[in-house]
């Protein structure tokens, strides 16, 4: 393949880059988000010396569809990973195309990836270009014998536990955070610019977290999500029977909010396992010159709406992710930006722009630095997000949310459309409000712009006339 380098393009010092993309982070839970109780110091650092970017949204909220767009700089339904590998309809992305990790390699860049890999390329990351790699699961589990420590526990499924056996040094994040710290140390003393990423699996659930931690945020002390009142009243038949499948049906708040203590314990002890990598990158003398990105791959309920996890849904609290980037005398810092950010896909984009690669044709996604520094406006009056299905089998869902309105496409069920200045926990649907006629017709006509310029194949000629004619009853009755 014909290198993509053009170090002409580059006003700058090639950078490294440390990606740090962990999985399942809500937006809500920063500290500098607002967060009332929680203690992110070292992200709230990391913002206050870089840019933090207010509106980033994931372009699908599940784990491997959105890492693989990723590395693809395309949207799902280009790349073709829609789901994970545990689900029959899954598939990993069409490789043929270019893949990040590939580009930056025949750019000169050595490359980590410490961490979660979750089938979103045919092949493992040494495949395309990536010279160290460490698999979590595996791995960190063979660190754990090699210790005399036994496995981590699971006794409480899903939901998560206090762990007795592992103290905070010895936790999964705090064995990746310094395999990260190894790669950057080794790869600078050859001379070279790197790319390291590290994706730690946490906070997604179970949080199963060291036992000295599990105090850090009594549930007694937890307020209620705002959303967490949510009757599901005209909703999608299919919110309720993800109520019912899990097991938290009718579940009060003292039941979840153990839950959600052990989910913000993980949150800190991940944000001091950030400071273990920052505080490499001054002691190595590579700051100034290393584009530091913290990202997730999308969100999580945890209890929000009374569910669990993130499936049959695009509400914001799996939708708005959080995105920091950090780069000393390129990016300003304390900025905040508040452009619409269709994370993954311009995260793509970046990293390639950052490193003088010239991003492929093919790539959907947009450079953030000159968006971050002011010096362009951000592109999008909109934002879009796709869902395939997971747990109960295929569902496709496309979401268009702008400022103050959100609308959802549920092909197979009851489409959603919410007043977000007026109800910004999404509690009410509104999509048979004929006051808010005019902005649904509006979305919908957005709706079809954005399928037909990505060629999405659920615009098709049985599905387009539930958003272009207004006579058609849209979805299916509701069974309850």
């Amino acid at each position: 393949m014909e290198s993509r380098f053009t170090p002409d393009a580059v006003p700058h010092e090639r950078p490294n880059i440390l990606l740090i993309h962990s999985d399942q982070h809500r937006y809500d839970c920063l500290a500098h988000h607002g967060h009332g109780q929680l203690r992110t110091p070292h992200l709230t650092r990391l913002a206050a010396e870089g840019v933090d970017f207010t509106h980033a949204f994931t372009p699908t909220p599940i784990c491997s569809p959105a890492r693989a767009s990723l590395l693809t700089g395309r949207w799902p339904t280009q790349h073709g990973c829609l789901t994970i590998p545990s689900v029959d309809a899954y598939r990993p992305a069409d490789a043929d195309g270019p893949i990040l990790w590939t580009l930056l390699h025949e750019a000169g860049y050595r490359q980590a990836h410490i961490g979660k890999f979750h089938g979103e390329t045919p092949g493992p990351p040494t495949d395309y270009g990536v010279d160290r790699y460490a698999r979590e699961e595996q791995d960190y589990a063979a660190w754990r014998r090699s210790q005399g420590m036994p496995p981590r526990p699971r006794h409480n499924g899903w939901f998560g536990e206090a762990d007795p056996t592992t103290s905070p040094p010895q936790s999964r994040l705090a064995w990746g955070a310094r395999l990260a710290v190894d790669a950057m140390t080794d790869f600078s003393a050859e001379g070279k610019p790197f790319f390291v990423r590290w994706d730690p699996s946490e906070p997604h659930l179970p949080n199963v977290i060291p036992d000295q931690i599990a105090g850090w945020y009594p549930p007694e002390t937890i307020e209620p999500w705002p959303s967490f009142p949510d009757p599901l009243k005209d909703k999608p038949f299919i919110q309720r029977q993800q109520r019912r499948t899990w097991g938290v049906e009718g579940w009060t708040w003292e039941q979840w909010a153990p839950v959600v203590s052990r989910y913000l314990a993980e949150i800190t002890l991940m944000d001091q396992s950030i400071a273990t990598l920052l505080e490499a990158l001054d002691r190595l003398g590579l700051a100034e010159n290393t584009l530091v990105i913290y990202s997730t791959d999308h969100g999580d309920l945890c209890g929000g709406h009374g569910m669990m996890d993130k499936h049959f849904m695009m509400y914001d609290e799996v939708l708005r992710v959080p995105l920091v980037m950090r780069w000393p005398g390129v990016l300003p810092a304390g900025g905040v930006c508040d452009a619409f950010v269709s994370h993954e896909l311009d995260l793509a984009s970046t990293i390639c722009r950052a490193a003088g690669v010239a991003a492929p044709d093919g790539f959907e996604g947009a450079d953030l630095l000159p968006i971050a520094r002011g010096d362009r406006p951000g592109p999008r009056q909109d934002i879009y997000s796709q869902y395939f299905g997971c747990q109960f089998g295929l569902y496709s869902t496309r979401m268009v949310r702008d400022r103050c309105w959100k609308y959802v496409w549920n092909a197979a069920a009851q489409d959603e459309l919410y007043d977000l200045d007026a109800d910004p926990a999404e509690l009410t649907n509104r999509i048979d409000d004929p006051a808010a006629g005019g902005e649904l017709a509006r979305l919908r006509h957005r709706m079809i712009e954005w399928c037909e310029s990505i060629d999405d194949p659920l615009l098709n000629p049985f599905t387009r006339p539930q958003l272009d004619q207004p006579g058609v009853k849209l979805g299916f009755a509701d069974p309850s």
